[in-house]
Order: structure tokens, then sequence, then C-alpha cells
């Protein structure tokens, strides 16, 4: 994967965060994002992304955008889900290094450097693991064990936990890669069909201390659709026809043989097929049909796909507003 030069004229780390009726906790995560961010040495910006927030967590948002140049602030029309708003603040952020965390304060900031080292070290993606869980058992830390474990059985990223947001990457590896769904957890595996280098570093996951929890058991299901996608897209990506043709010849192949079976039984005994063997007949020209039908389904995948290599990309989201102070130096250009 190449890499490009650091232009000193956008910072060089960008911290992404969605939020979604997080007032509570907006300013404390701001407070402590910034001292990090501030003993790292480097240029940086704060993008926080307001996912159609119910409460005061975008007014909260505004006031430190009125009084930071460092903080971006972008207000989707709606909810559109955490995905689609950390697609949208990936969208917006200039740094040669993106991070993203939750705005929960489950997500320590102050492990932050141990990320941007990994990065500086040449991974293009370097994936929080929560070791140590203070979730419901039941609810929380059995079906993410289970998910995540099919998600390195189907994705072959051998990596312990796929759910966390607390992740980081190189502008170039995350720029590739589309995001809609429930798809930010698969990052890595999409990554690594781009041949990005991967590694995992252990991070804490303290109680969530004000607000309510937006994940729950139904997530789960939503989560389990989306893996089997992301292994057709791993898998079948840039050949659709080669999963739907393969299913499409083997019914034509089938119902074929059956049909002339039939006709070689009905030429040599003069049997009456369709009285003796209605049932059969009946199999073959299903399977005939069907497996047409999946040829057809996979070169219109096809079609699908030359398509998506020449169109340009649709948001997954519709931004209200966005804000950013303007810095003195820019306002003296």
């Amino acid at each position: 994967m190449c890499r490009k030069e650091y232009d000193h004229n956008v910072p060089k780390y960008s911290i992404v965060v969605p939020f979604h009726n997080e007032e509570e906790n907006v300013t404390a995560l701001y407070d402590r994002l910034k001292a990090v961010m501030e003993t790292v040495g480097e240029t940086f910006e704060l993008v926080f992304v307001d996912d159609g927030s119910r409460d005061r967590t975008y007014r909260l948002l505004e006031e430190i955008a009125a009084v930071d140049s460092r903080v971006l602030v972008i207000k989707l029309r709606r909810n559109f889900g955490q995905t689609s708003a950390l697609a949208a603040g990936f969208d917006h952020s200039q740094g040669e290094f993106v991070l993203a965390m939750d705005g929960d304060l489950q997500h320590d900031p102050n492990e932050i450097p141990g990320f941007l080292a990994k990065l500086e070290e040449g991974y293009d993606v370097v994936s929080g693991w929560r070791s140590q869980r203070g979730d419901n058992f039941i609810l929380r830390r059995i079906p993410s064990r289970c998910a995540n474990w099919l998600m390195a059985a189907l994705s072959g990223v051998n990596i312990h936990d796929f759910g966390t947001t607390f992740k980081a990457y190189r502008r170039e590896v995350i720029q590739n890669i589309p995001l809609y769904g429930e798809m930010h957890r698969f990052i890595p595996a999409l990554a690594s069909w781009y041949g990005a280098s991967i590694c995992e570093i252990p991070i804490s996951n303290p109680a969530r201390e004000y607000g309510h929890s937006h994940y729950g058991i139904s997530r789960t299901f939503r989560v389990f659709f989306d893996l089997l996608t992301i292994r057709f897209l791993l898998k079948y990506m840039t050949r659709p026809l080669h999963f739907f043709g393969s299913i499409g010849a083997l019914g034509v192949l089938t119902g074929t043989g059956l049909a002339f079976w039939m006709l070689v039984l009905k030429l040599i005994t003069g049997q009456h097929v369709m009285l003796l063997h209605g049932p059969i007949l009946i199999l073959a020209s299903v399977l005939i049909l069907a497996g047409v039908q999946m040829i057809g389904i996979g070169l219109l995948g096809e079609l699908q796909v030359r398509h998506f290599h020449t169109a340009s990309h649709r948001a997954p989201y519709a931004v209200e507003r966005i804000l950013r102070l303007r810095s003195e130096e820019s306002l003296l250009q």
C-alpha cells in the first residue's frame, strides 16, 4: 500500500468521535482529549459528529467549537447510526492518521498515544482489544465472544475484538473502505482485503459513568447478517458471477440431467412420464429455471461491480451543519 508525503498544512492526527445523546459526557471527553493530544506534540483536530441527538449534546458541541479552532463539529440531520456517523467524521477529517473512539467515556483518551505509536511503527490499522471487560456477561460478553470468533474465522483476520470503535488508521486505508450498515466493526477485515497490516493493543473498558448504553441484544442479529455480507464481500467482491454462477450452473446441470433421464426413460419404456414421474419433472424444470436466474443474478452483479469501480461513492448520511472556528492564522491570510 502506497504511502503519501505528510502535508504540513493539515493536522497530523484526526480524532473522530460520534455522539448520540451524550450530554453528560461531551465536555469531560473534550477536556481529556485536548489534554492528551496537547502532550503528543503534533498538530491535531477533534472531529465531533452529532448523530441526531435529542438532548443538549449538539448545543454543548457548538460551545466547544466556538472557542477551539481545532474542533470540527458535524451535525447530521437525523440519527443515521454509528457507522454512518463515523463515515461522516472520516470524510470530513484531514489528518494523516485517523483515530476513532466512542463518546461515552468508556474509551480512555490516555491510551491514544499507544495507538499512535503503533501507527508510527508502520501498521496501517491498530485495533483496540477489550481484554478485561466489565459488561453484562450474558447480554454483552457471550454474544461478543461468539461474534468475534466468527468474524476472525470467516475473515481470516486474527484479532480478538472486532466490536470496539477504538481503532486507529492511516488515511489511505480508511478512505478506501465504504461504510454502511454496521460495517465499522468489520473495517479490519475489509482493510485486510486491500493488503493492510493490522495489529491490536489491549485497552481498558471502564463502566459507563453517565447516560444509558445504546447497545442491546438486538444488535447481535444485525451484526450476524452483516457478517454474512462481509464473508461474501471478502471472497466475491469483484467476482459475484463465481458465486451465483456456480450455484446456477449446478442447478441447470442437475435439472438437465433429470430431464434427460426421463426422456431416455420415455423413449425406451414408453412410460407416461408426467403421470408416473410428475414431481421429478417439475423439480427438473424448477432447477433449470432457478439455475438460469442465478446465472442472470451473477451477471447483474458483475455489472454492479463495474459500476462500483467507475461511479462516485454516495455518502450514507446527510449533513445539516458543519462548524469550525477559524484560527487567527487563517484570518490573517
